[in-house]
């Protein structure tokens, strides 16, 4: 008991207060977008069915390289965030050897919180893991495309299909499954790197950080469920 009251004085309570509703909104808004998008749809699900709409189309092609240079095209974009977060998280590294450094030039920016140097280390701690996250997340949504890249390049070729007695939509929804989950992991890394943002509001206040989830959130489902561009891929799907 005396531990747990030690760790709770580290911090005052309403910075307590603003990182639960931190990662109340960030958990909480997870499991909501994974169980909506099965009953009203989101950017991520229409686009999924459009992953399986090529795979399907995979199944008809005898040449398939052009396949294999859109897997390629695809898996370097969490392979560029991922080599950028490696960087984000060594320079957030060397400021936390240089906690009194920094902590005196954070104190000089206007408006930003007074604290002591162990929740300004504190605080830089919640952004490296943050960043930490998002790195294993791109770098299996890498994995991922390497195992569908395998898919498309293990298909049978379009004659086997048919003569074979082979089912094109079995391998489409399979091969389509594990391009939606390189999507996916893709989608909680970006998430991540959305909501630093909001942990950056920390250094000013415990209300900020609040105020910035709560922003930060908006903007995503607004994204992923009220977009333009998720209107035309609802059209396109209705009219195929």
């Amino acid at each position: 008991m005396k531990t747990l009251f030690s760790a709770l004085s580290l911090l005052p309570l309403i910075d307590w207060l603003a990182l639960f509703v931190f990662f109340a909104g960030w958990i909480g808004y997870a499991v909501f977008a994974k169980r909506q998008s099965q009953f009203h749809g989101s950017l991520l699900a229409a686009t999924n069915r459009e992953r399986t709409r090529w795979m399907m189309q995979v199944t008809y092609r005898e040449v398939r390289v052009i396949d294999g240079v859109v897997v390629q095209n695809l898996s370097t974009s969490p392979s560029f965030f991922a080599s950028t977060t490696i960087l984000i998280i060594g320079g957030l590294l060397a400021v936390l050897g240089a906690g009194d450094k920094a902590t005196e030039l954070v104190r000089e920016l206007p408006f930003a919180a007074r604290t002591s140097d162990l929740v300004f280390e504190m605080k830089l701690v919640l952004l490296t893991a943050i960043f930490v996250y998002a790195f294993f997340r791109f770098t299996w949504s890498m994995r991922q495309y390497t195992f569908g890249a395998l898919l498309v390049g293990a298909a049978p070729e379009a004659e086997q299909f048919e003569k074979g007695g082979l089912s094109r939509e079995a391998f489409a929804q399979r091969a389509g499954r594990v391009m939606g989950l390189a999507a996916e992991t893709f989608n909680d890394g970006l998430r991540a790197y959305y909501l630093s943002f909001a942990a950056i509001a920390w250094f000013f206040s415990p209300l900020a950080l609040m105020g910035a989830t709560v922003g930060v959130i908006y903007v995503l489902y607004q994204r992923e469920f009220h977009s333009d561009v998720l209107e035309v891929l609802r059209d396109e799907a209705s009219g195929a």
